[in-house]
């Protein structure tokens, strides 16, 4: 969900006046409404709503050509010497002069720069011509989760999940740069695209990571009364709708721990270039959420995204179609492709699991939109990006609760 460009604007963050959610006594009213449907015409992309701690960066980068601006001497020299030392081959045999890089995006978590061999200078082994340099900005997580981060991009990177890893050093690391186009809203819905990315899911939930296994993800009442949001949303409201309308329905809903994305949506799915007639075309990328949690975490949330669509260029920088949530074939060729990667499943219990499975995606969606509501509420009070946080929020309440009464 990043622009190419990713021109930083100051919003108020203010949007429609958004309601605090207190019970389903609000369900009647209609998920969204004319001002929120699809647009008709392709837009350029926004600012990405969901970069780090509401920055614009992210790896879903469409990695242009960058911006004309040029490279202060500092940060080229630098840039120079971690090449040189972590790439070897050419990259040891060209001066600081022939030496090329390029800005792709500047944020306030993240730096992204296209670091490139002369055009006169060829590799002589297997060192990449062209590499993507990541510098850790001014916000950063903490340390610890610099180093988880880093820590699961390199496994993800080994096992073909995640653009290669070339470097990583305390300022930052060298990345695979990967000629691709990020998929567009309407793809996620086209079959072979939602097979490959239900495979890529299951590859993905058949990792065993060296993190903390317990599921903490969904439920953020924390996070939200530590952002000081209690002027909002009522504290006890907030404590109702979590414990008991998301909370008990989803104790309900058997869903195995697995290692999860979290953010499965068009902006983080790359197309790459020359790949379009193989069956391995797409990459997940963009791993900030990316945590144990319950598996129908990931199914819900996907499907939650085949309705958003970020690349609209008014305000509120979105547009929603709530009848593109798939519809029940659709979501039974997602599963059965990622069952199929699964493996193991018998003949016999496949239309059982199958329909269990159908039940977890559609009660955890309901968790994607609480969540992504109580987030966007979050954003609207730090972020930077102008994007129509509130209205954005008060759109996943309100498909919440329509959602709700269908799958409760």
């Amino acid at each position: 969900m990043n622009s190419g460009q990713n021109v930083e604007r100051v919003s108020d963050g203010a949007g429609s006046a958004g309601r605090c959610v207190e019970d389903d006594a609000h369900s009647d009213r209609p998920a969204g409404g004319e001002s929120l449907m699809v647009a008709e015409e392709r837009h350029p992309r926004s600012a990405s709503p969901r970069g780090v701690n509401g920055d614009d960066d992210s790896e879903a980068e469409s990695h242009q050509d960058g911006r004309n601006v040029a490279v202060d001497p500092d940060t080229r020299r630098r840039a120079f010497s971690w090449c040189r030392d972590f790439l070897s081959g050419s990259w040891k045999a060209i001066s600081v002069n022939d030496f090329q890089i390029k800005i792709v995006s500047g944020g306030l978590s993240n730096l992204l720069y296209m670091c490139s061999l002369p055009d006169d200078v060829e590799p002589t082994g297997v060192e990449p011509r062209r590499v993507l340099l990541r510098i850790y900005g001014a916000i950063l997580q903490g340390v610890d989760s610099i180093v988880l981060e880093s820590v699961m991009f390199a496994i993800l990177a080994e096992r073909e999940l995640g653009p290669r890893l070339y470097g990583i050093f305390p300022e930052g690391r060298l990345e695979q740069y990967l000629p691709s186009d990020r998929l567009r809203t309407e793809q996620l819905g086209f079959p072979e695209i939602s097979a490959e990315i239900a495979s890529k899911m299951a590859r993905f939930h058949g990792m065993e990571m060296p993190f903390n296994k317990e599921p903490k993800w969904l439920f953020v009442k924390t996070i939200i009364l530590k952002a000081g949001l209690q002027e909002q949303c009522d504290k006890v409201a907030l404590n109702h709708v979590l414990s008991l309308s998301v909370r008990s329905l989803l104790t309900a809903t058997p869903s195995p721990v697995v290692f999860c994305h979290n953010d499965v949506q068009e902006g983080n799915i790359l197309m790459l270039d020359g790949r379009e007639n193989s069956s391995d075309k797409l990459m997940l990328i963009d791993f900030e959420y990316s945590s144990y949690n319950y598996r129908g975490f990931d199914f819900g949330n996907h499907f939650c995204e085949w309705i958003y669509d970020y690349t609209y260029d008014q305000w509120p920088f979105y547009k929603a179609k709530v009848e593109n949530y798939p519809n029940r074939q659709q979501q039974l060729h997602f599963i059965r492709h990622y069952l199929s990667e699964r493996r193991g499943v018998a003949p016999a219990d496949q239309a059982r699991i199958e329909e269990d499975m159908i039940t977890e995606a559609n009660r955890f969606a309901l968790a994607s939109h609480f969540l992504w509501g109580l987030w966007s509420i979050i954003q609207a009070k730090i972020s930077k990006i102008e994007f129509g946080y509130m209205d954005y929020a008060q759109h996943r309440f309100d498909t919440y609760f329509k959602q709700k009464k269908l799958f409760s």
